[in-house]
């Protein structure tokens, strides 16, 4: 090891969730090997879906949230909401998410930059976005990737009540794109939210399309595995 510390194993990850949430804890805690990694969530207080709460739930509810997470010592903070991620662009996004990680003595990670970097991977050109969320929200994180890329289109379902987002099942969100998407031309897709089944609709979507899909959890699985081999990397 040539005198360095070995790095942590497995990697202890400190989650922040609107308190509605009930979906991103589980998608996380199947996919990430428990030998290598421990899931450790804290809530911020988040009922409606809108761009007013959920500025709320991050000037007021998520530092001290983030504080709660650090008294763990995590390895890496990440503020599980994308649409309040994406209010006003990825550079907001990568502030918050590093004045986070900061409270929480630890790098911050967001779910909006992630899906970014996902994207700039898959290199999609033609993307179309789908949201459970109102107008406002989908408009916002369609205009936060659309970076490089035609957004062919952003639909959402104007789902407000935080928690329902949950309900729509993997099949009702296939149901949904085929739907808004029929007759569009585009080489990927973007399905956004933490508290959305997506991540569960994923391997139907991509079958249904045929194009590489992207949804908000999978970003941050792959961003959060992408962290600790770079860890491993540097302090092995």
């Amino acid at each position: 090891m040539n005198g360095k510390k070995a790095p942590r194993v497995p990697l202890r990850v400190a989650l922040l969730v609107p308190s509605s949430n009930t979906v991103m804890e589980n998608d996380l805690h199947a996919a990430l090997p428990k030998s290598n990694f421990t899931v450790h969530a804290d809530r911020m207080y988040l009922v409606e879906c809108t761009r007013d709460a959920e500025r709320r739930m991050i000037e007021q509810f998520a530092p001290q949230a983030a504080g709660d997470l650090g008294t763990l010592n995590p390895d890496l903070l990440v503020f599980g909401c994308t649409s309040a991620g994406s209010l006003f662009g990825l550079d907001y996004d990568a502030k918050v998410c590093r004045d986070l990680g900061e409270r929480a003595g630890c790098t911050g990670m967001g779910v909006i930059s992630s899906v970014a970097k996902a994207l700039e991977r898959q290199g999609a050109k033609r993307l179309a976005v789908i949201t459970p969320y109102n107008e406002d929200l989908t408009r916002s994180v369609a205009s936060a990737v659309a970076d490089g890329r035609e957004i062919v289109g952003a639909y959402g379902m104007g789902i407000e009540d935080n928690v329902a987002l949950a309900d729509p099942t993997p099949e009702d969100i296939v149901a949904f794109a085929r739907e808004c998407l029929a007759g569009k031309s585009f080489d990927g897709i973007f399905v956004s939210c933490t508290n959305f089944r997506a991540y569960e609709a994923r391997e139907a979507l991509v079958e249904t399309f045929n194009v590489p899909v992207v949804t908000s959890n999978s970003a941050v699985i792959d961003a959060i595995q992408q962290f600790r081999n770079a860890r491993m990397q540097t302090d092995g």
